[in-house]
Formats: C-alpha cells, sequence, structure tokens
C-alpha cells in the first residue's frame, strides 16, 4: 500500500513517503550533535559569537516580538513548539499487548482502583483489546493550522489583528509501529516560506531534525509522540496511564469526566535535565467521559529552572491543552478525527519585568489513517545517518570560563534556555 505526502516530497523505503530532510546530505561531512532543544530558536542566534553571557534572555524577549508579523520566525516558533512534542513519560515496559486491567480495592488504594476502571471502560469504547492488539502498526495523516495568538511581557500585549490571517496552514503524516517506534513529518507553508520538521524514534532512540539545528537525538528516556495521545493511538494511551491515579471529576465541554493524572518521576526528570536546567516537575492529565467513556482531553505542564552561574534564575512553565473531537471507527477503532490545542509559554523569574507569556494554538483535522500497513518495517523508523546519538558531548560538560582545550582563547559555553519540554537547553561552544 502506497501513501503519498500531504505536502508531496520523495518516497522512501517499503514505499512509504520519507522527507528528503532525514537522508544523508550527499558527500558533506556530517555535524554530530549532542542533544538540544527542539523549541523556538531566533534567527542568527546560531551565528551570533557576538553576544555576551545571559543575552539570551533579553534575545528571547526582542525575538518573540519578533515572531508576530514575521512568517519565517512564526514559522519556526510554532514547529519547535507544536511541531513533536512527546508525552512526560515512557510507555511502561516493551508492552506488545494490553490486557484490560483488574482492579481489587485489597491490592490497591482507592485512587489506583479508580483509575484501572476508567481504563477498562476507555478500552472497551475504542475497539476492545483483541482488536487493539492484534494491531502492530498504523498510518495517519493530517492537516494542521498553527498560529501564535498571544505575547505578553509586563508592560506590553501583542495579538495579531486578524487570526484568520495569522494562521499558518499545513499536514503532517504519523507512522507508528510496536513497541515504542514511531515517525512523524511535519509542515508549514505561509507568504511562500516552507517549513518542514520530522522527528522519530527506532524504539531506542529519539531524534529530531529541523533545518535550523539539524539532526539531534533527545536527551532522556524514550517517549511517545504527544500527537498519538491525542486520541489516535488507544492503546499507547491506555498503556501510559496504567500507573495513573483518579484524583477527581471535571466537567469538561459540560460533559462530566473522570480525571487521571500522571506524574513524571524524579529519575526520569533527572535524566532529561543538564548543565544549569533542571526540569522540576512534568505533570499529565487525562479527562475521560463519563458517559462515553472516551478521552475527551489531556493537559500537561512542566517547570524548568535555569540558573546560570553569576545570573538570576529563570523558570520556563510550559502548559499545553488539547481536545479531542470527531471520534470515528475505523476498521473497528474508534479515534478521534479532530481537535485543539493550545500552548502557554511562561517565562518568569526574581525581577517581576522578566515575565513573558506566549500563547500558541494548533487546530487538527485527521484526513486519512489506516491500520497493519504492509510493507512497514523495522527500517522504517531509523534515525538519519547524520545523527550522533550520544546523549553527551564536551559542551555539555565545559563551565562558563573554561579555556578551550587547544589553549587558543577563551571558551565560554551559553545555555539557551528553550520554552518548551524535555531536552530543555541547546548548549554552544563560542571561542
Amino acid at each position: 500500500m502506497l501513501f503519498k505526502k500531504n505536502g508531496g516530497g520523495s518516497s522512501g523505503r517499503n514505499g512509504l513517503g520519507r522527507s528528503g530532510s532525514v537522508r544523508p546530505v550527499g558527500d558533506k561531512e556530517c555535524r554530530m550533535l549532542a542533544p538540544v532543544s527542539e523549541g523556538p530558536t531566533p534567527e542568527g542566534f546560531e551565528n551570533n559569537k557576538q553576544r555576551k553571557d545571559g543575552a539570551w534572555n533579553q534575545m528571547w524577549q526582542k525575538t518573540s516580538l519578533h515572531f508576530f508579523g514575521n512568517k519565517r520566525a512564526d514559522l519556526r516558533m510554532l514547529l519547535g513548539v507544536l511541531g513533536a512534542p512527546l508525552a512526560p513519560i515512557p510507555v511502561p515496559g516493551a508492552v506488545k499487548e494490553i490486557t484490560p486491567p483488574r482492579a481489587s480495592p485489597k491490592d490497591t488504594d482507592i485512587e489506583a482502583s479508580s483509575a484501572q476502571y476508567i481504563l477498562q471502560q476507555y478500552i472497551a469504547a475504542t475497539g476492545g483489546s483483541k482488536l487493539q492488539n492484534s494491531i502492530y502498526n498504523f498510518f495517519a495523516a493530517g492537516k494542521v493550522k498553527m498560529l501564535a495568538s498571544e505575547y505578553e511581557t509586563a508592560n506590553k500585549l501583542v495579538r495579531p489583528r486578524s487570526t484568520a490571517k495569522a494562521a499558518e496552514v499545513g499536514w503532517f503524516n504519523l507512522w507508528q509501529m510496536q513497541p515504542n517506534m514511531w515517525l512523524v513529518d511535519v509542515e508549514l507553508e505561509a507568504d511562500g516560506h516552507r517549513v518542514h520538521v520530522s522527528a522519530g524514534c527506532d524504539g531506542k532512540l529519539v531524534w529530531r531534525h529541523t533545518p535550523w539545528l539539524g539532526a539531534h537525538a533527545s536527551k532522556g528516556p524514550v517517549r511517545p509522540l504527544r500527537r498519538a495521545l491525542q486520541g489516535l493511538d488507544p492503546k499507547t494511551i491506555a498503556t501510559i496511564f496504567t500507573n495513573a491515579r483518579c484524583v477527581g471529576e471535571k466537567k469538561i465541554d459540560d460533559e462530566d469526566c473522570f480525571t487521571l493524572k500522571l506524574a513524571t518521576d524524579p529519575d526520569t526528570l533527572s535524566s532529561r535535565s543538564a548543565g544549569p536546567a533542571e526540569i522540576i516537575r512534568h505533570v499529565l492529565y487525562g479527562y475521560f467521559s463519563q458517559k462515553t467513556g472516551l478521552l475527551v482531553r489531556i493537559e500537561d505542564s512542566h517547570l524548568t529552572r535555569i540558573q546560570n552561574h553569576g545570573e538570576d534564575t529563570i523558570y520556563w512553565e510550559t502548559s499545553i491543552e488539547s481536545t479531542l473531537e470527531d471520534y470515528r471507527e475505523v476498521d473497528g477503532l474508534t479515534i478521534a478525527h479532530g481537535g485543539k490545542s493550545v500552548v502557554t509559554l511562561f517565562r518568569f523569574g526574581e525581577v517581576a519585568m522578566s515575565q513573558v507569556k506566549t500563547r500558541m494554538e494548533e487546530v487538527w483535522t485527521i484526513t486519512e489513517v489506516a491500520l497493519n500497513v504492509q510493507g512497514v518495517s523495522n527500517e522504517t523508523f531509523l534515525p538519519p545517518a547524520d545523527i550522533r546519538s550520544s546523549p553527551i558531548s564536551e559542551a555539555w560538560e565545559l563551565p562558563h570560563g573554561e579555556r578551550g582545550k587547544g589553549g587558543a582563547g577563551r571558551s565560554r559555553v551559553a545555555a539557551v534556555d528553550k520554552p518548551l519540554d524535555e531536552d530543555t537547553v541547546i548548549w554552544r561552544v563560542e571561542v
């Protein structure tokens, strides 16, 4: 079965469309990269050799204002934040099959027991465990519309004059195969500017490829793509909420829902932290309809603290709220065919005037779904050839003020505080 990418492009292994951006670039020497951020990077930042320590904070505030109206910067920021975020926690174990949880109040507390009961209803509502265990891969294609809708500082609020004109449209393709393998391509285009990002996981390594940072590994354990949790993959959703707790009820769009909560454990948070950047918490909430048993909303929020030597402490709080809609059956499997995500990035510190809040939105629609696609194999999910799989480079270990090994000049390692997600810091050695 052949699937053509919505945005065109060449076809790759197994007849499935693969982006050219994930291929080696001719005979050119590959650049080896350590894990870096997938968040927005201001234009020109990578090549700016004259900036001083701490200049990133001022640069981010200036360029954030620049995002409104600059199409290329808009596309980079939107794709960096909304393109391919990961779930807060890894899937428990290499689970190939799911079984309906059996809740027993004698063996566990009421919060965990209630969560297991809610998951039983969800598995049944989405097709049942027998059907879900029979699905070894799937393909989904969809359309997206993204918008940087608001930017706020301590003394200024900026919104686009027309949200309809400011919205950027594009597409995405997603392949997934058990266990823990996935590949996603996302592209936006506006006023002649086209920006494309890819991300994937071969079951052992999560990677990303962007035009501005190239191919890079993601720090921390293997985790599923958050987009798959947005009602697309019931099996992964049921598995990832296995250790959740029921913390109450909440009305979502006039629908009574049970609330399940997952908190990332300290070891996982530590493995995703590096240098002066420490991820303090990352929590995921799932809201399951009491009437249908379906997942109608997911929310995750995480807080990162960045403490560079001699500088004020900076915090980034990132919240993503996704509402899932238009559930339909595909070969017996019930999945969401549309929804909306709202992202809030809140940067704050010890000085009140340093507060910056950015709001972004995404609306998506699923246009095609196929289950158990012939020809999909482990090779489909191989990372790019020009990626460095090692999670550590020398640049991550150099403190401020250290000299380079060659002794020629003074080296600085600058921390780029990223406003989203797991791999919070990009390091650059400046000579």
